[in-house]
């Protein structure tokens, strides 16, 4: 006979010990997820913004004159709202690999000498001229702090700004995560990489369900997704994962992933979605192979350079930045998918902040991990009650997102 564990007869007679012994063990492994999330989350995480700036500039309609306050990531959403000439914009990221990127970026459009050298330094791999291109006209011109960062070394013992000269969008969390995620369809036989030589949607369409379709029946892909730590480099915290487990009845993110992919592969064409050529190809496409983001296209080009000098990049919370601004400061927010992963206590106070700085016609945009939005039943009624949701405008623009990595996408307009 098995020997028990010396308290094992007092939790049977117990239940309330054993109820509070699992809970115990519960609390303990959501607390180790949320540190080695935490823990991951510490480096570079997106060298590239996974949200649709298009959809983005389309919800919030900026124009001259508006001020702007959004979350860095990648930066890429900056530059693309830069080219409508805001009056200011105020990035904010906890993340400080982030804040050196976008301060990197727009240096970049400030200092190069033209579109094409932009263009080549941030979106063309192997591109071996791109750390003399730094030292020379982008390094002199940044602040000590940046400078010191893509000047300084990484771990391999190389210069951070090296990685231009290579693919930065392979490096970083969501890099690390496409690349493992290649290795894994390979083992299944399939090269993700042969998705960019379709040349129609039928094309597109037939490679996702001959292809893809079939890799979330293999259990390995199956038992991987059930497994929150196994998406942390999709960028999915514990708390996003639980809400799109939610949506599935086996507690597993295989049927919810197979439907975002199956809509980055299938509703738009390849030539117009770069963040399709990011995920299967692993960098952007090529002049004669599709677009670039919008940031990157030659007619944004010089109203993002000639306005960068109106963008402050800062190292604070949305919540810190705005309280320190005075009321009525601010027309447009960009939340991202930061949310998702906020108490309801963040969430209150927040939002008594945008409220407060938010002048007439103040537009919220943001996305979220599941479908629906999160304010209703967590914001305060006193705050909800000031805000517009536009349900029409979320739906439509949320199914024009290229990304397609979130479920719903929503705006809120600020009451008269």
């Amino acid at each position: 006979m098995t020997e028990l564990a010396p308290d094992a007869g007092l939790r049977r007679k117990n239940p309330k010990l054993k109820s509070a012994l699992l809970q115990h063990k519960a609390l303990s492994l959501a607390g180790l997820s949320e540190r080695l999330f935490g823990l991951l989350f510490s480096g570079l995480v997106y060298p590239q913004i996974w949200e649709d700036p298009i959809v983005d500039m389309a919800a919030m309609q900026v124009r001259p004159g508006h001020r702007i306050v959004t979350i860095g990531s990648g930066g890429c959403n900056m530059l693309t709202y830069l080219s409508a000439a805001p009056a200011r914009i105020d990035v904010v990221d906890l993340n400080p690999h982030h804040i050196a990127l976008n301060r990197l970026k727009l240096a970049a459009f400030r200092h190069l000498p033209s579109h094409k050298d932009v263009v080549r330094f941030l979106a063309v791999d192997g591109t071996r001229s791109n750390s003399q291109a730094y030292d020379l006209f982008i390094a002199p011109k940044l602040d000590a702090a940046t400078r010191a960062y893509w000047s300084g070394r990484d771990l391999t013992g190389r210069r951070r700004i090296s990685v231009f000269e290579r693919n930065i969008y392979r490096t970083g969390l969501l890099g690390r995560f496409i690349a493992a995620s290649h290795v894994l369809a390979r083992l299944h036989g399939i090269n993700p990489e042969d998705f960019v030589q379709a040349r129609s949607m039928r094309e597109q369409r037939q490679f996702f369900d001959d292809k893809l379709a079939p890799l979330f029946d293999r259990p390995v892909i199956r038992w991987i997704t059930g497994r929150k730590s196994s998406l942390f480099g999709l960028g999915i915290p514990p708390q996003q994962f639980n809400e799109l487990a939610s949506l599935s009845s086996e507690k597993s993110l295989a049927a919810v992933l197979r439907q975002r992919l199956e809509k980055l592969t299938c509703h738009f064409p390849l030539r117009e979605n770069y963040f399709a050529w990011q995920a299967f190809a692993r960098r952007y496409p090529l002049p004669h192979e599709g677009e670039l983001p919008a940031y990157l296209q030659n007619s944004r080009y010089e109203a993002i350079r000639n306005h960068a000098e109106r963008v402050a990049v800062h190292h604070a919370s949305f919540t810190e930045l705005l309280a320190g601004k005075p009321a009525s400061s601010v027309d447009r927010y960009v939340l991202l998918d930061a949310q998702d992963w906020m108490t309801d206590r963040q969430l209150n106070d927040l939002w008594t902040e945008i409220t407060r700085t938010a002048d007439d016609g103040a537009v919220v945009i943001f996305r979220t991990a599941a479908e629906a939005s999160i304010l209703p039943g967590r914001l305060s009624g006193a705050l909800l009650d000031q805000w517009l949701y536009d349900a029409e405008a979320s739906a439509k623009l949320g199914a024009e997102d290229r990304s397609a990595i979130y479920g719903g996408f929503h705006i809120y307009r600020k009451k008269a």
